[in-house]
């Protein structure tokens, strides 16, 4: 990779040193133009009129979105964000009183509380599989509960939000397709740094964000739908036209692909500056995205550790981009304002963001770190050195 090329067509890195991908990275250029033109293009004449002009170039946001995750075009539905995604996939889950939802500890907070509202509402029994030593979700105890509990779907988030753990969602979806469980796997934090390919995942259902580490714009995500979910005719609750078919008062049929999961409104200036966002992604490599991101977090991680009074808390055989760190003796406002007066951005997340994560670690805050493919190591040196002043 050229990092100062990278960098030149990343018009932020002047203004900030940007270390917060895991909440929304800085978008290269494509991706400004191409939200910016299409915003502008309808302004002038008319949103219906600009999105049938753009309509092959909004077709092809599809063949992107598939060949990121090695799918079809078809298994691919647009999505305002990764929780609407991930959401509309769990409400097609035909769940009756009694079912089982399989999940881990390590499961994003949002997806924990719908786990939770289905459990008060819908009187299903919700179970966490236990976690291996070093971090992550046990397989061995999946197959256990699996074998024991049939549940009706099993979901697991592959990166969680809080920490740099990897989970072996491959593993958990072997174990699913052995049974005939449906699987639901949230990508939100891993798309965009890691390789993914649903084909070795064997998920029925992947959701994802564009903001993260894929550099699109905020209010975009999509889903993946597998064939097996399509022909089971899942569907989620209330779809509207651009899902369904309304072919007699009494009556209304869903599409045969993904779009079924889709509405019909949508934001095509988002769209566009996704398919920007992807088609960027894949001229770099994800391989060597992924090889650079875990190097520049490594590093991060050497940096922190041995920083006097900060501990690195990344769990996992396996550890991504997101670095996490706490310091045993003060209070996260005196380092956010350091890094505010350095110029630095990066996140810090409170026990609500991990909740279960959190207790079991002992601590009430983490910083977290997330440098991308065109950050560089003087960028984690000026934190560093903030953090030390």
């Amino acid at each position: 990779m050229n990092i100062n090329h990278l960098r030149q067509d990343t018009p932020g890195t002047r203004y900030h040193r940007h270390l917060n991908n895991a909440g929304a990275a800085l978008p290269p250029k494509p991706v400004i133009q191409a939200v910016q033109n299409y915003l502008q293009e309808e302004a002038l004449h008319g949103g219906y009129e600009t999105a049938a002009k753009h309509a092959a170039g909004i077709n092809r946001f599809y063949g992107a979105a598939a060949k990121l995750l090695n799918a079809k075009a078809h298994n691919i539905a647009f999505a305002g964000h990764a929780t609407e995604a991930f959401n509309k996939a769990l409400s097609s889950i035909p769940f009756q009183p009694g079912d089982v939802l399989l999940t881990t500890d390590d499961d994003y907070t949002s997806n924990q509380i719908a786990f939770l509202f289905l459990q008060k509402h819908f009187k299903i029994k919700l179970l966490r599989a236990g976690k291996l030593p070093e971090g992550g979700v046990d397989v061995g105890s999946m197959k256990k509960l699996i074998e024991k509990h049939r549940p009706k779907l099993v979901a697991v988030t592959h990166v969680p939000t809080n920490s740099g753990l990897v989970q072996d969602v491959e593993g958990v979806g072997a174990l699913c397709q052995k049974h005939g469980i449906w699987y639901l796997v949230d990508a939100c934090q891993s798309a965009g740094q890691i390789l993914l390919d649903v084909a070795r995942i064997g998920c029925d259902f992947l959701s994802l964000t564009m903001r993260k580490w894929l550099r699109g714009p905020r209010g975009a995500g999509f889903l993946f739908v597998s064939d097996r979910a399509l022909r089971a005719g899942l569907e989620p609750v209330f779809p509207d036209l651009g899902g369904a078919e309304w072919t007699e008062p009494g009556i209304y049929k869903n599409a045969d692909d993904a779009s079924r999961f889709a509405y019909w409104e949508k934001n095509y200036a988002l769209l566009l500056g996704s398919k920007a966002a992807i088609e960027y992604a894949l001229g770099l490599g994800l391989e060597n995205i992924e090889k650079r991101v875990a190097e520049l977090a490594g590093y991060a991680r050497q940096q922190l550790n041995a920083l006097p009074g900060w501990k690195v808390l990344d769990l996992g055989k396996k550890k991504c981009g997101i670095v996490t760190a706490h310091h045993e003796s003060s209070k996260p406002a005196i380092f956010k304002a350091a890094l505010k007066k350095a110029n630095i951005n990066a996140g810090f997340a409170s026990t609500a963001n991990a909740l279960i994560d959190f207790t079991e670690k002992k601590v009430t805050w983490a910083m977290r770190v997330s440098p991308h493919y065109y950050n560089t190591k003087e960028e984690i040196d000026g934190l560093v050195a903030a953090l030390k002043g």
